[in-house]
């Protein structure tokens, strides 16, 4: 699996298919994207998994973190969240947080995420924040 650093533009598409497809495009076009950092799994030169991480000081968030639904089960979003660790921990950052689809939550937890038990709803969707501390 080849994990790249892409542009904020190339994770719109993968985001409102497989996270928000009862929204406009546009819903899934952050403000802050330009300020994040985004990368891609590719198979084959196709991109099929992707994830944004928005640093600030010595945390960092990630989020939209999606596969496309034929490449899903295939351990690919648990490789991408391992290269976010890993690039996390060489930048210097002590805490890595994301605010997780509820139904998600055991995804983060084999990773060593914890819940912190804030919730939120968002356009009809069910979010906790996780996090994981880093040193």
């Amino acid at each position: 699996m080849d994990v790249k650093k892409i542009n904020a533009s190339d994770t719109w598409q993968i985001r409102h298919e497989v996270m928000w497809p009862d929204q406009p495009f546009e819903f899934v076009q952050l403000e802050e994207d330009n300020l994040g950092f985004h990368f891609g799994v590719f198979e084959e030169d196709k991109l099929v998994s992707i994830v944004s991480c928005f640093m600030e000081e010595k945390e960092m968030q990630f989020r939209k973190l999606a596969t496309l639904e034929e490449y899903q089960g295939k351990g690919i979003a648990s490789h991408l969240l391992k290269y976010i660790l890993e690039f996390a921990k060489e930048k210097g950052v002590e805490k890595v947080w994301c605010n997780a689809r509820t139904n998600k939550k055991s995804f983060y937890e084999k990773f060593g995420m914890i819940d912190t038990f804030k919730t939120f709803i968002k356009s009809g969707q069910e979010f906790t924040i996780m996090e994981i501390l880093l040193s």
